[in-house]
């Protein structure tokens, strides 16, 4: 038998076999892995060698791989421990490229920190796993997740990743925080606009099914923190989720535009997909404090805008951290256990976005470094759906 189809009955049986692809998983370094793996076939009368396994990982050392198209090699969710990566394209359709974390909980700020660091795993070289994008409109799993129970849209920069990090310091709760295959299906969605309702709100639903999966066997919660933009697909998610709480959270917007200008994220930058999503005319003529802030605008205004679509919650920042125990979990029906609320609060005292650094309040610093620029800008386009969102937390 050949080295080729000796590995294809190997990764046939760790695909049928969860606990032996858990164990596996769980081996960051490839010799062991590749030793582990060849033991595990040898039980099963394949004939491998470890040599020939490392060889699999080797082929592809830059990882250029991932931007070719990759062939679909499943029709039918993979086991509990895999999770969407990403969306990518198959031969002639759109397809799920599938992970396997590991035994590591989604605990990093983003969920993109943490598939790479799952991409990175052996077990993820000797197995591509890739299926069709249509089996997320398939019936999950008995561990996919039903639906979340809370949503977090926000503004960008406003504290959106304390809350997220703050929830995934709870044990059982699953915190998806940004996760990009999330954030294709919602461009999908935008960028198709006469596809079926039913079908968009599948693939929304799927996606967020599979994001969410009971890895361990222990999840009691689910939220799903979105990205920025995605505040002006509230109707989507609503139709898709309508009986789930969101959250919106927001903050001054001086402060806000500083942390932009000075670090630029993706969708306040002329020339990718946001265009159209926000729809700005003539980009190139505005200035870089003018586009930051109409982007901003549309993202605060859709927030107020949707608000009357009802399950809504609107948090200021300046209310952060104790508003996470005192207004968010209750909004999203989650009763504290033992230990949850002291849980809350160690996660509170480090920098969200950098966990080895203690956190320290940048506020006043932010408006006081706020150029002229910054200030016309906010005065122009933010002040006011500043003012109404601020009346919508006032509300609450």
């Amino acid at each position: 038998m050949s080295d080729l189809d000796s590995l294809a009955r190997l990764r046939a049986m760790i695909l049928a076999d969860e606990a032996l692809a858990d164990r596996l998983a769980a081996m960051e370094d490839r010799l062991a892995f590749a030793a582990a793996a060849a033991e595990a076939a040898c039980g099963a009368g394949i004939t491998i060698t470890a040599d020939a396994i490392l060889a699999v990982g080797r082929r592809d050392p830059l990882g250029i791989e991932r931007f070719a198209e990759m062939p679909v090699t499943m029709t039918e969710w993979p086991g509990r421990g895999w999770l969407p990566a990403a969306i990518v394209q198959a031969p002639g359709q759109l397809a799920v490229d599938w992970l396997h974390f590991g035994g590591t909980a989604l605990s990093d700020s983003f969920f993109e920190t943490s598939s790479s660091r799952a991409r990175r795993l052996p077990i993820n070289s000797l197995l591509r796993i890739c299926t069709p994008l249509a089996v997320l409109a398939t019936t999950p799993p008995p561990d996919a997740a039903s639906g979340p129970d809370g949503l977090i849209f926000h503004m960008s920069r406003c504290g959106s990743t304390l809350v997220s990090q703050m929830l995934a310091a709870i044990p059982g709760l699953v915190a998806v925080s940004e996760a990009p295959p999330l954030d294709t299906i919602v461009q999908l969605a935008h960028s198709h606009p006469s596809a079926p309702l039913e079908q968009r709100i599948a693939l929304l639903r799927g996606i967020a099914a599979a994001l969410g999966r009971d890895r361990f066997g222990n999840r009691r919660h689910y939220v799903i923190k979105t990205d920025s933009w995605h505040s002006l697909a509230l109707p989507l998610f609503r139709a898709a989720f309508p009986d789930t709480p969101w959250l919106f959270l927001f903050r001054e917007p001086t402060e806000v535009m500083v942390s932009q200008v000075r670090m630029r994220g993706l969708q306040t930058v002329v020339g990718t997909q946001s265009d159209s999503v926000f729809a700005i005319p003539d980009p190139l003529s505005l200035s870089s404090e003018d586009y930051i802030a109409r982007v901003l605008n549309r993202v605060t205004q859709a927030a107020v805008d949707y608000a009357q679509i009802g399950g809504g919650l609107f948090v200021d920042y300046a209310d952060l951290p104790d508003a996470v125990g005192r207004r968010i979990l209750p909004h999203f029906g989650i009763a504290p256990g033992p230990g949850d609320l002291g849980a809350l609060r160690s996660a509170a005292q480090w920098n969200a976005k950098s966990p080895s650094f203690a956190f320290e309040p940048d506020a006043d610093e932010k408006r006081r470094s706020a150029g002229e620029a910054i200030r016309a800008a906010v005065t122009a386009h933010l002040d006011e759906p500043h003012r109404q969102l601020r009346a919508l937390a006032q509300r609450d």
